[in-house]
């Protein structure tokens, strides 16, 4: 992507005339949630120059990375900033435009450790794939294989307990995905499927990124900062 973004972060990759980060928050804001915790690393300066204190209606905190600490860490290394027992986690590089507030009150309303948010594979074969059982409980997990049976994308939205964040280990590079996933299924924990029937729109290549300026070139538009 840096042939696109150059040295910018992803999440700062211009959508139209807006940074995709831009449109993630203005859907958390269209579906009731009033703050975030961004998770930054890499040219943190240029997102927080950008967004401040308040963007999109909510209030913006940052948890700094001084070294590269993968999608678990980075979520470990946030915990302290938590006000609530638990987290509605969204990628910086993908967008979905599923009702999060009907997906966190699924979650908080059922006995589960962790819910991730999957729409229907359709083909694709360039991104994680989820397999569930009929009743949604997730079975495994496969990377960028062609999806056979009950399979779907994983759209890297998820719900989880601030108490299972807190057992990731601190200031270790760690792959949610990857590592933690299967792991805390090994540990018999119950991870279960939230299914929307929409797609996954992700800005992971320079082709994806110009397929993204035509699906996502209205997503989400609200009124200004207030």
């Amino acid at each position: 992507m840096k042939s696109v973004t150059g040295d910018a972060p992803k999440s700062l990759a211009s959508i139209g005339k807006r940074p995709f980060l831009e449109i993630l928050l203005s859907q958390l804001r269209r579906h009731g949630f009033d703050k975030a915790t961004l998770a930054v690393g890499y040219r943190r300066d240029l997102i927080r120059s950008h967004f401040g204190n308040q963007a999109q209606g909510l209030k913006i905190r940052y948890s700094i990375e001084s070294k590269p600490l993968g999608t678990g860490g980075a979520l470990r290394n946030a915990v302290d900033l938590m006000d609530s027992d638990v987290a509605l986690i969204l990628n910086g590089d993908s967008y979905t435009d599923a009702d999060l507030r009907s997906f966190s009150r699924d979650y908080q309303s059922s006995n589960i450790d962790l819910s991730i948010l999957v729409v229907p594979a359709d083909g694709r074969t360039d991104c994680g794939l989820v397999s569930v059982d009929a009743g949604g409980k997730v079975l495994g997990f496969k990377e960028k294989q062609f999806a056979l049976g009950k399979e779907f994308v994983n759209a890297g939205i998820y719900m989880v307990s601030k108490r299972l964040l807190s057992e990731i280990p601190a200031d270790v590079s760690v792959s949610l995905e990857t590592e933690l996933f299967p792991r805390w299924l090994t540990e018999g924990k119950h991870l279960r499927a939230y299914h929307h029937r929409g797609q996954c729109v992700d800005i992971g290549t320079p082709e994806r990124y110009r397929d993204a300026q035509i699906i996502l070139g209205n997503a989400e538009v609200v009124a200004s900062s207030s």
